[in-house]
């Protein structure tokens, strides 16, 4: 009977993040799982840390396969795709060299009785580059906004390998958002069914986030948008999701609701009043 999840980590001269990532993995008290290490042809030493944890793992025998690759390839999701091409577990997690699980339960507790539906995440922690620490919980609802504004954290994430096969591979044009591309598809634009789980999973390094790759990230998610949607909706997203947004921080409060009821009546009334004294202005 095959594995209930394959973790999969991409690396390339990363060997300090490898290892914190690989410590995580290899300290879970689950069996439940394999582990795929997928290196990109690393010349910082990272191939000497994946031997020492494969020896760990012939000599101290776990009853969970570990497999590894160090070869060239063209860049990170042509290395997601190949872990993916590898795995055998019903479900994929994704943990880049640099992230690492919480704690040594979070597999086992994620595992447990897992819902029947198609994507199932938890909550991911930030350690920022001032060493501030920022939680993401989960997404109470999730709609096509949440994707146009943001998506789902992609390492704490539980993705059923077949839908690889029903909506295809990252795409491996683009170099940051192909995961987001591939919850867009999935879920915003096929209603596949996702589970939220009130588990602290991973941790995420910001050190190495750059304007750079912000920019990259608002020309890729542009340029797929354009390509999946039609014209007229992405024109009222573009138009109205701003607002949207920020009457959603309005509504969680009792006082700006009411605020912002009151002016909205007032301002009504007035442009009412205007257009009937116009109106009469005509008339006579």
């Amino acid at each position: 009977m095959g594995k209930k999840l394959s973790i999969i980590t991409i690396n390339y001269n990363n060997a300090p993040g490898l290892r914190k990532t690989m410590d995580s993995v290899f300290s879970q008290t689950s069996d439940d799982f394999e582990y795929i290490v997928i290196d990109g042809g690393s010349t910082d030493g990272s191939k000497k840390i994946i031997l020492e944890f494969a020896n760990q793992h012939i000599n101290k025998p776990i009853n969970r396969q570990f497999t590894w690759i160090s070869e060239p390839d063209r860049g990170i999701y042509h290395a997601m795709n190949k872990g993916i091409r590898l795995a055998s577990g019903e479900f994929c997690q994704f943990l880049n060299s640099g992230d690492w699980l919480v704690s040594a339960e979070v597999t086992s507790k994620m595992l447990n009785k897992l819902p029947e539906n198609s994507i199932i995440y938890g909550n991911m922690i930030k350690q920022l580059t001032n060493g501030r620490i920022l939680y993401n919980k989960g997404i109470p609802i999730l709609s096509f906004l949440t994707f146009f504004t943001g998506t789902l954290n992609h390492s704490p994430s539980y993705i059923k390998r077949s839908l690889f096969t029903k909506y295809g591979m990252y795409d491996e044009n683009l170099k940051i958002v192909s995961d987001w591309k591939f919850f867009l598809i999935a879920i915003a634009l096929n209603n596949e069914k996702v589970s939220y789980r009130d588990i602290d999973l991973t941790c995420f390094d910001m050190k190495g986030i750059s304007n750079l790759n912000n920019e990259l990230d608002e020309k890729e998610r542009k340029f797929v948008l354009e390509q999946l949607i039609p014209e007229s909706i992405l024109a009222d997203y573009n138009r109205y999701s701003d607002l949207i947004l920020k009457m959603k921080r309005i509504n969680r409060y009792s006082l700006t609701r009411w605020i912002v009821w009151v002016l909205e009546r007032i301002l009504f009334k007035l442009e009412k009043w205007e257009t009937h004294r116009k109106s009469e202005h005509i008339l006579y």
